[in-house]
């Protein structure tokens, strides 16, 4: 068995990680490009949204590359995202490729024997104990919550650091390191060393740079392909930025989901405006919106791929929190025709919107 992924920010470095520790064959494929989007939507329904194009443009990547085997996640509820391995499978027979799918469900949808009969044949060919298969687990894990965490620090350095650019170069090294490393213990050594590193990085924090909230459907606010590197142009210009959504919460998420303690802070802001659950994560980005707003951030991006079913009432409902909660909110929707021009067009206004509104709000003080 060969296992491949497909993408989704930087989970492929935890993945690496927990396969090297079990000592797995793998296959990860090369980063999300315009290659692996042209090849996905070829064979993709013209109207399925963005991350489903990408995700069959990284399966058939890492079939080319040797791979058998396809290890992904799966959800359930009104998410079209619900549905994507049925089709995925569909297509990629079609495709001539035989490749076998193993879908960690949601225990809600499967059961706990169910999940756990997947997990196990994930680890099959391991030839570790159960004990060092958990610790397996628990080290990819580690290596998923540091990931996030220096990530999240370089995010929000990057409005005060001294030299600019320092925080996203140290970023781009960090990931670099790890995914060349082949010794998973050292690897998570690695990023213990740039978690410390990233801390030192001379910042001036008399400086007032915008804080923006960064939200929305949850694959389009992780893969920075899918929102055109959105993270990255906002450090370049000098915008400090926060986003809740990452690998490390949605696993937390899907765990404490079975027990309905999941996202407790974000379900409890989003009541005022969106009480109900309506599929994907559009309670999250109301409530995300909501928190942004009470953190006296200066405003708030929403990114969600076209035609995606839970973020569109998001969309609907973001207005009314703009004016009752004084939160300028700027939704951008992506898909494959998306262009960079008219994208970082749009950015760039509303940076400029958000300066001229704080210098107006200073103005009046």
């Amino acid at each position: 068995m060969r296992i491949t992924i497909p993408h989704l920010g930087n989970v492929y470095l935890a993945v690496k990680i927990l396969f090297d520790s079990l000592g797995l064959d793998y296959v990860i494929p090369p980063l999300n490009s315009r290659e692996a989007l042209s090849l996905g939507s070829k064979y993709s329904p013209e109207e399925i949204c963005l991350p489903f194009k990408l995700m069959v443009g990284n399966y058939i990547a890492g079939v080319e590359s040797g791979a058998d085997t396809v290890l992904l996640v799966g959800s359930c509820g009104p998410c079209r995202f619900g549905e994507y391995p049925e089709l995925q499978i569909r297509i990629m027979k079609q495709l001539g490729y035989d490749v076998d799918f193993i879908v960690l469900d949601p225990v809600q949808s499967i059961g706990l024997n169910e999940l756990f009969k997947r997990i196990r044949k994930v680890g099959l060919e391991s030839g570790k104990s159960a004990l060092s298969k958990i610790g397996s687990v628990f080290l990819a894990y580690n290596a998923m919550r540091l990931i996030d965490e220096i990530e999240a620090s370089a995010h929000a350095i990057a409005g005060y650091e001294t030299n600019p650019g320092e925080a996203k170069n140290l970023l781009s090294s960090c990931k670099k390191e790890v995914f060349s490393c082949s010794d998973p213990v050292k690897a998570v050594k690695i990023l213990n060393q740039y978690r410390n590193r990233i801390k030192t990085i001379p910042a001036d924090y008399s400086k007032k740079p915008l804080k923006i909230a960064v939200m929305g459907e949850i694959y389009t606010v992780i893969e920075p392909f899918s929102n055109l590197y959105i993270e990255d142009i906002l450090m370049d210009m000098g915008v400090s930025t926060v986003r809740r959504l990452t690998p490390t919460w949605w696993l937390k998420d899907m765990l404490l989901k079975t027990i309905n303690l999941n996202s407790r802070e974000l379900l409890k802001a989003s009541n005022e405006f969106l009480p109900l659950y309506i599929g994907g994560h559009a309670r999250e980005c109301i409530g995300e919106a909501v928190l942004a707003a009470k953190e006296q951030m200066d405003g708030a991006i929403q990114i969600f791929p076209m035609g995606c079913m839970p973020e569109i009432v998001s969309k609907s409902i973001l207005p009314s929190i703009a004016q009752k909660k004084k939160l300028p909110v700027l939704s951008l929707v992506v898909d494959e025709m998306t262009g960079e021009a008219g994208y970082l067009t749009r950015i760039e206004a509303f940076l400029d919107l958000l300066e001229r509104r704080r210098e107006h709000v200073c103005t009046r003080c």
